[in-house]
């Protein structure tokens, strides 16, 4: 089979079963990983595909929400360099929101023992890394825990956002352009998403531009919701012109 052939097979089989691994293509096909990879990478390039680890899902595919493990290892490094970046927006003795994201969660990560803060958060993981922290008054928000992100939603989580205010948002996104704003898979998740975005005086976004425009099923906000986006370098001078001339500044790390 050529590789054109495979590709094409490739695409199909994305399209119908939503997604496709490096390893299953490989076995089914009868060629290596890295041939995979290599004809995953051609899709990507022809915009038919979007390369996830271990894989790709089709492009268009509104409703897919990748895994927590798998979001944790999707474009590390950049998320490394925009958790850095984000650490010079921290309020001194402010208050801060921070949403469910692995982005987000790695600027928690980041946090400076010495730094004094009060942090609200309705996702677990994040809590976690903070709870031990000596200079973070924690408040964590309940709600029902959705398993694929460890993140508190619905009525409870609604109301708590409801009745505060706090100098800063770092919030994160699985989508985000000019046209369509800010987006994610779940209804829910949105939900409480604005309602965070409604509670902050500032908010910044935390992305890596391979989330630069993707689309979601569900909207949260617009960019000119957002005062800062944090992305890194992959996203172009002409995107970033495009969004700044919005109102939003971009900060590429």
């Amino acid at each position: 089979m050529y590789a054109p052939e495979r590709q094409q097979e490739i695409l199909r089989l994305a399209r119908d079963g939503g997604r496709v691994d490096v390893v299953s293509l490989a076995e089914e096909f009868q060629v290596t990983a890295e041939t995979i990879r290599r004809d995953l990478k051609a899709l990507d390039r022809a915009g038919l595909v979007r390369r996830v680890h271990g894989g790709a899902i089709p492009v268009g595919r509104l409703d897919f929400e990748p895994d927590l493990a798998e979001r944790e290892t999707t474009a590390a490094d950049e998320k490394d360099r925009i958790a850095k970046a984000a650490l010079a927006e921290l309020p001194a003795d402010g208050t801060v929101i921070l949403d469910a994201g692995t982005t987000v969660a790695r600027l928690a990560a980041a946090v400076p023992l010495e730094t004094a803060l009060t942090v609200v958060t309705h996702s677990l993981p994040i809590a976690a890394r903070l709870a031990d922290h000596p200079g973070i008054q924690l408040h964590l928000v309940g709600g029902r825990v959705r398993h694929r992100t460890r993140a508190a939603v619905d009525a409870w989580a609604l109301r708590a956002y409801g009745e505060i205010r706090a100098d800063v948002l770092f919030v994160a996104a699985n989508g985000f352009s000019a046209g369509h704003g800010l987006t994610t898979p779940d209804l829910a998740e949105a939900a409480v998403k604005r309602a965070a975005v409604a509670a902050a005086r500032r908010v910044v976004l935390l992305a890596d531009s391979g989330k630069h425009g993707q689309e979601h099923f569900a909207r949260f906000a617009g960019l000119s919701d957002v005062d800062l986006l944090i992305t890194d370098s992959g996203l172009s001078d002409e995107d970033a012109a495009a969004i700044e001339s919005g109102g939003t500044e971009v900060v590429r790390a």
